[in-house]
C-alpha cells in the first residue's frame, strides 16, 4: 500500500526561526558593552546582547577566549516560528572560560525556550558547563563542554523537547567526591522528549549519559549515533574513585527503584568504560536498543536484567553487538538478532579494535569523524544478519552493531525516484514529492542561505510509499531558501527553493 501525506502549513508557521530584516548583534572578547553591537563595534558580553536581541534575531560570537567570573543567565525566549540564535561567527571558535568563577556556580543557565546555540566551547565552570532548566524546544549544536566541575551539559527542571546535536562533553569532574559529573545528564527532574544525535562523551568522572530520576516519572529520552567511552576516569586516565560510577549509557534509576525513564538508544557505541556500557540501573521504564555496540566495558557491555513491574513497559534489544560475549539481558526482554544469540565473536570479526581516531576533530559540518574501530570486516557473518528496525541499511538486511557496511547513497536506499520540488520558482504553494522504499522518522527543515535553521516543516513518522508535502509560500519574502530532508537522522535530500512573487512556475 502507498501512503500519501499532504500537509498544508500556514505562513506564520512556515516563517520559522524568523525571517528578520533586523541587524544581528555581535560580541567579541575585545568589545565593549558601551558599543552598538555591530560587527565593527561589538559588545563585550553575551548578557548585554541578550538584553537587546528579540525573537528571530541572531547573536554572533567572535572567536577567542571570554574570561568570565559569573553565570550567564538566559531567561528570554524565542517562539516556535522565530528562534533566537547564539552562533559562533563563521568558522571562528569562541571559548567561554569560567575559571575565575566561584565553585558551585554554573557557566550558562538557560531557562528560555526556542534558542539555537551553535559552535561554542564552555569550560572550567564551577558547576555545570550548560544547564537547561525549564527551557523547551532548544537546539544545542556543535558545542563542547569540558573541564567543568559537574556535568558538562545537564537538562533538568522539566526541560523538554530539547535537541542536542553533534556535541562533545569530556574531562568533567566534580570535587571532592567525584561522583556526579557526567558528560550529558538527562536526569533528576528532567522533562520528556529530549533528543541527542551524533554526540560523544569521554573521560567524565561519573557517567557518559545519566538518566537517573528524582522528582519526575515516566519521561522519555532518545539517543542516536552517539559514543560513550572511558567514563569513570580522570582526564589523565586514572580511576576517579569509589563514587565514580563509570557507565557509558545509564538509562535511569531512582532512589526507590520505581521510577520510569523510557530510554531509546539507536546505533550507539560504548567502550572502555569503568563499569557498564549500557546500564539499566534499576530503571523501570521501557528501554529500546537497536544496533548498539559494546566492547571492553569492565563490568559488562550490557546489564539490563531487573524485571519491569509495569506490564506496559518493554525491554526490546535487536541487532546489538557484544564483542566480549558477556551481555546480561533479562529473560523478559524481547530480543532478536543480537550477536550473543547467534555467534561467539572475536576481534577478527572487525576491521579494527584500535581506538585511534575516536577523539579526532569533527568534520566541518560538525558530524562525527570517520573511524575504522568496531566496523565489521569485509565479508563478516554479521553483515546483513540483522532484522529491519527502521534504520537505513545497505544490503539485504541490516548489519549487527552501530556501523552499517557500505552505507552510501542513502538517497537511493530510501528513494526510488528523484526528489522533486515543484513549482520552482514558487509563487504561492510548493510541493515536495518522493517515493520511499522504507519508512521512518522524517524531518524536513527550512534554512536561509546563510545556513540558519528556520523551521521544522515536518517532524513525524511516515510510512513507505509515495510522500508529498504541500506548503504555503504565498506570503513568504522573495529570496532563495534551502530545504533539507532527513530520515532516521540521515540526510537524503537538500534542495534550493526560489520564492519569486511574479515569476512563472517552472518544474524542477
Amino acid at each position: 500500500m502507498k501512503y500519501l501525506i499532504s500537509i498544508l502549513i500556514s505562513v506564520l508557521i512556515f516563517l520559522s526561526h524568523g525571517i528578520s530584516s533586523a541587524q544581528p548583534y555581535y560580541v567579541s572578547p575585545s568589545g565593549s558593552d558601551s558599543n552598538t553591537g555591530t560587527i565593527s563595534s561589538p559588545f563585550l558580553t553575551i548578557g548585554k546582547a541578550v538584553t537587546k536581541v528579540s525573537a528571530g534575531q541572531t547573536i554572533y560570537l567572535r572567536g577567542g577566549t571570554y574570561n568570565l567570573t559569573s553565570t550567564i543567565t538566559i531567561s528570554k525566549s524565542g517562539t516556535a516560528s522565530a528562534y533566537i540564535n547564539l552562533f559562533a561567527y563563521q568558522s571562528e571558535r569562541p571559548v567561554l572560560n569560567f575559571s575565575g568563577q566561584a565553585f558551585g556556580s554554573r557557566g550558562v543557565q538557560l531557562s528560555g525556550s526556542y534558542w539555537h546555540v551553535k559552535g561554542i566551547d564552555i569550560t572550567m565552570a564551577g558547576d555545570n558547563g550548560l544547564y537547561i532548566g525549564g527551557g523547551n524546544y532548544n537546539v544545542i549544536e556543535y558545542c563542547s563542554f569540558y573541564r567543568n566541575k559537574d556535568s558538562g551539559l545537564q537538562l533538568g527542571s522539566g526541560s523538554a523537547y530539547d535537541t542536542i546535536r553533534n556535541c562533545d562533553s569530556y574531562f568533567n569532574a566534580d570535587p571532592t567526591d567525584y561522583g556526579d559529573a557526567d558528560g550529558f545528564a538527562v536526569k533528576m527532574d528532567v522533562g520528556t522528549g529530549n533528543y541527542f544525535y551524533g554526540c560523544r562523551s569521554w573521560r567524565n568522572c561519573d557517567d557518559g549519559w545519566d538518566g537517573y530520576l528524582r522528582g519526575t516519572d515516566d519521561v522519555s529520552t532518545t539517543i542516536v549515533n552517539c559514543w560513550a567511552f572511558e567514563n569513570g576516569y580522570f582526564e589523565d586516565g586514572t580511576d576517579a574513585g569509589v563514587n565514580a560510577n563509570g557507565n557509558g549509557f545509564k538509562m535511569g534509576g531512582s532512589d526507590d527503584k520505581t521510577l520510569k525513564h523510557n530510554f531509546t538508544l539507536k546505533q550507539c557505541l560504548a567502550f572502555n568504560n569503568k563499569a557498564k556500557g549500557f546500564d539499566q540501573n534499576n530503571n523501570q521504564g521501557s528501554m529500546t536498543l537497536y544496533n548498539c555496540s559494546g566492547y571492553n566495558n569492565i563490568v559488562a557491555n550490557y546489564r539490563i536484567k531487573t524485571t519491569l513491574t509495569d506490564a506496559s513497559k518493554k525491554l526490546i534489544v535487536k541487532n546489538c553487538l557484544d564483542l566480549d560475549n558477556d551481555a546480561e539481558i533479562g529473560s523478559f526482554a524481547i530480543q532478536e538478532k543480537n550477536s550473543w544469540l547467534l555467534y561467539t565473536i572475536g576481534s577478527s570479526d572487525f576491521v579494527s579494535v584500535d581506538t585511534s581516531g575516536v577523539r579526532a576533530r569533527r568534520k566541518s559540518d560538525g558530524s562525527l569523524p570517520d573511524i575504522t574501530y568496531m566496523h565489521l570486516a569485509p565479508g563478516d557473518r554479521m553483515i546483513d544478519a540483522g532484522v529491519n528496525v527502521g534504520l537505513p541499511y545497505a544490503g539485504s538486511a541490516p548489519d549487527l552493531g552501530c556501523f552499517e557496511t557500505n552505507l552510501t547513497g542513502v538517497d537511493k536506499i530510501y528513494s526510488t525516484s528523484e526528489i522533486v520540488y515543484y513549482p520552482n520558482p514558487v509563487i504561492s504553494t510548493m510541493t515536495i514529492h518522493m517515493e520511499l522504499l522504507r519508512g521512518g522518522h522524517c524531518e524536513a527543515a527550512l534554512f536561509d542561505m546563510s545556513g540558519r535553521f528556520m523551521r521544522m516543516i515536518i517532524d513525524e513518522d511516515i510510512e513507505p510509499g509515495e510522500f508529498s508535502l504541500t506548503s504555503d509560500f504565498s506570503d513568504m519574502k522573495d529570496g532563495l531558501y534551502i530545504c533539507r530532508i532527513n530520515i532516521n537522522g540521515v540526510r537524503i535530500a537538500s534542495g534550493k527553493i526560489m520564492k519569486m512573487g511574479t515569476s512563472t512556475p517552472v518544474m524542477k
